[in-house]
This record gives structure tokens, sequence and C-alpha cells, in this order.
């Protein structure tokens, strides 16, 4: 891969890329955006070792996970959520809900389920290509999905009544 064609394809993947590492900061935009430059100069310092076993996307938005969790460090358990504010949902706090209901749900996801909603909902990826990005068997991925569906369906079917 040539710089100009590494220029070419981070300049299409941008947005994609802080889109997700927004998802996964709990819209926090001046992480995501730290995560993001980290990600990006990385790829740039590795772009020649880019090997198109996988899409351009794959591998930058799998340098962009490995540097989410970097930057959280060894708090990410794939059974909890990193931090307590992910358990609680606006609405159970008195507050009214508003339109983020959906992300605030997908908020209180494991990391793990998270990246799997974000990525497979939001951007569109395919089960193979998030099992690629974060390093785990499709079975996981699957099962990952599976389980964000059912915590989903909790949270905001706590929010209808």
């Amino acid at each position: 891969m040539t710089r100009e064609q590494f220029i070419a394809e981070i300049s299409t993947l941008q947005e994609p890329l802080r889109r997700f590492l927004l998802g996964m900061c709990h819209g926090d935009a001046f992480t995501a955006d730290d995560i993001a430059q980290d990600t990006l100069l990385k790829a740039y310092l590795h772009y020649g070792t880019f090997q198109g076993r996988s899409s351009f996307s794959t591998w930058l938005l799998r340098i962009g996970y490995n540097c989410f969790c970097d930057h959280v460090g060894k708090r990410i358990l794939d059974t909890e959520p990193i931090t307590e504010k992910e358990n609680q949902i606006p609405w159970e706090d008195g507050r009214e809900p508003d339109g983020g209901a959906l992300y605030a749900a997908i908020d209180g996801l494991s990391a793990s389920e998270k990246a799997s909603v974000l990525l497979f909902y939001m951007e569109g990826y395919s089960v193979k290509e998030i099992s690629d990005i974060l390093g785990m068997p499709s079975v996981t991925v699957r099962s990952h999905l599976h389980r964000a569906r059912r915590h989903l369906k909790k949270k905001l079917e706590r929010y209808e009544r």
C-alpha cells in the first residue's frame, strides 16, 4: 500500500472510526477523538504492514479497538460494564427519557457487547468482520449480539412502562 492509497482510505474511514469510538466512549467526544488520533497515528506508522488479509476498514477498526482497550486499561471484562455509570439508564434516576434512550441502553452493555452492537447495527459490519476487528471467534460475536439484544430489550421495556 502506498502513502497515497493510505491517505485515500483513511479519508473515507475517519468518520466511521470516530462514530465507533464515540459509542465506545459513552459519547465523550474528547476521549473518542484522542483515541481516534492515536489510532490514525499507529495506522500511519504501520501502514506498510497491512497485508490485505482483511479489508482496510477492518484493519483500521482493529487498531482503533486496541487503542480503546489500551486507553481504558485492563478494566474491560466481557461480563461486566466498565463503570457503574453504564449500569444506570437515564430514566432510572427520575429524569425523563429523551431520544437517546437507545444509546443510553447500549452504553450499559459490556464493552464486547457494545462493540459488537455498534459494529453490526450502526456500521454494518458482518459477524466475520467483527470477529477480525475484536479478535474473537465468530461464535463469540454471535453470542455477544444475542446477549446484547436481550439486555437492550430488558432495558428498553423498563422505559415503556
